[in-house]
């Protein structure tokens, strides 16, 4: 019976199309999808001293206008309930090098508001990258490091063979409060390790432990490029995977910041032999993933990006502003620009929803869905029925 039912979702989806075009969802490529994805998917709200301490600061005007305390006042699931409860497949996970282990036990921003700074975690004595939005101040995460998201993922992953590919975006965090220079020093916050080429390979061999030194079920940008002489040759070519091949299957993503995708593509070109792509711009030879994460303003760039065959990332919504005033825009913008990744904080609706101060705002696609035809890169051909599993 579990074998025959997504051969059924098959064939109804294929019976959506128009007499004319002969195709099923496994037939599609990859990048011929639209998918809801999360921002910042660990991401638990902070400890309420600190956040009341935050807000305070703000609303007295000693904190830069860029910092409002209320943009992290959100929350999320476990990664297994997004990827299994609410159908989500795509993910994004904030990873911070501490090679040596211990340099984000202690949580030194709960100083300020008289409480104990040492965690008690033992996950992060140990070294390796670990998983949080802000050092000292946003801590609060589902997972402590990255081998555990990951593993926890690839546990999901392997309870459902049959999933669509799971998009997962590495945000390579190079900066903390405590770098900043405009900082009181005698805060004596946690500095950043470096994000270099050796922290890169570090971030490989993660991945690897989890998913095995071939990296089977993983997407990598050698699978994607091919005999193509470089990466974007072969996404303009159109040789993405198609979905019947990358069911069951990761592929991740690392959202750069300084110049770590140069650091990555150093000895790697077209990323060769590497575990992740990177969102670069369109152009170089490592192109493949672009960013464009202003989908009202930024429409005809992403539906011109889409249609020449490159896997676009946007956003819906970001620092809980949607959540609060109901405004839809982007969420209607994203989706009519083709972005195949749509990154949202809210695929079900804060749950202070109908308080004052908050709605029901949620992302979803119209059909009740979350991955869809992708009709720009379809070029119109087929409409934007939902793709199911």
């Amino acid at each position: 019976m579990k074998k025959i039912i997504p051969l059924l979702c098959i064939v109804l989806f294929a019976a959506s199309f128009s007499n004319d075009t002969k195709i099923s969802a496994d037939e599609l490529k990859i990048n011929q999808v639209q998918i809801i994805a999360t921002h910042n998917s660990y991401h638990l709200r902070t400890d309420k001293a600190i956040l009341r301490f935050l807000k305070s600061l703000y609303k007295s005007h000693l904190l830069p206008h860029g910092l409002n305390p209320d943009e992290i006042d959100y929350t999320k699931d476990p990664l297994t309930v997004q990827l299994g409860q609410y159908n989500l497949r795509g993910l994004e996970l904030d990873v911070w090098p501490d090679p040596e282990g211990g340099r984000f036990y202690k949580r030194k921003g709960k100083a300020l508001v008289w409480k104990r700074t040492a965690s008690g975690i033992e996950a992060l004595k140990k070294p390796g990258f670990k998983i949080m939005h802000i050092p000292d101040f946003d801590f609060n995460t589902t997972n402590y490091t990255f081998v555990d998201a990951l593993q926890e993922i690839k546990k999901w992953s392997e309870a459902n063979p049959h999933h669509l590919p799971l998009f997962i975006n590495v945000e390579s965090e190079t900066e903390t409060p405590g770098d900043n220079p405009k900082m009181p020093k005698g805060l004596k916050l946690t500095h950043a390790a470096p994000f270099d080429s050796l922290a890169l390979d570090a971030l490989d061999n993660e991945v690897k432990s989890v998913y095995g030194e071939k990296l089977n079920g993983v997407i990598t940008p050698d699978d994607v490029r091919g005999n193509y002489a470089t990466l974007e040759q072969a996404v303009l070519a159109g040789n993405w995977p198609t979905i019947g091949a990358s069911r069951g299957k990761v592929i991740f993503i690392i959202d750069q910041h300084r110049n770590v995708g140069e650091l990555y593509r150093t000895g790697h070109p077209s990323f060769k032999g590497r575990a992740m792509f990177v969102y670069v711009k369109e152009g170089t030879p490592e192109a493949a993933f672009i960013i464009h994460n202003g989908p009202d303003k930024d429409q005809e760039k992403i539906k011109e990006d889409v249609k020449k065959g490159y896997i676009v990332r946007t956003r819906s919504d970001g620092g809980t502003g949607e959540a609060r005033t109901g405004y839809y825009g982007d969420m209607n913008a994203a989706f009519s620009s083709g972005a195949q990744i749509i990154s949202t904080d809210y695929y079900k609706p804060d749950a202070r929803a109908g308080q004052k101060g908050w709605t029901d705002y949620h992302v979803i696609f119209p059909q009740g869905s979350m991955a869809r035809v992708d009709t720009v890169a379809q070029r119109g051909i087929v409409k934007p029925v939902a793709v199911r599993e």
